[in-house]
């Protein structure tokens, strides 16, 4: 019982380390979908390193922070953010056009 109180907590803290560093990252990616009325984007992140770099992954719809305009943006836009995590809802804190 105390082994599984322990793996437990182990991974309760590497869930919340996880959302404070794709916090912290800065992200790139291209711009699948904006839906300004519900105010969230959808981007699909652009891969690391040369080893399957071509392949092609499922975008991620973020909801868009408080006061974060998304006017400017358009389907097909190469883009810099950053994102939390916060009960369990995906948040772009900060969103640059390249």
């Amino acid at each position: 019982m105390k082994i599984a109180k322990i793996m437990l907590a182990g991974t309760a803290a590497l869930t919340i380390i996880s959302s404070a560093a794709l916090a912290q990252q800065a992200l790139t990616g291209t711009v699948t979908k904006v839906d300004r009325i519900n105010g969230s984007v959808a981007i699909k992140q652009t891969q690391s390193g040369t080893v399957g770099a071509n392949t092609g992954g499922a975008a991620e719809e973020f909801k868009a922070q408080d006061g974060l305009s998304l006017d400017t943006l358009h389907a097909g836009d190469t883009v810099t953010f950053s994102a939390a995590e916060k009960d369990g809802i995906k948040t772009i804190t900060k969103l640059q056009k390249q």
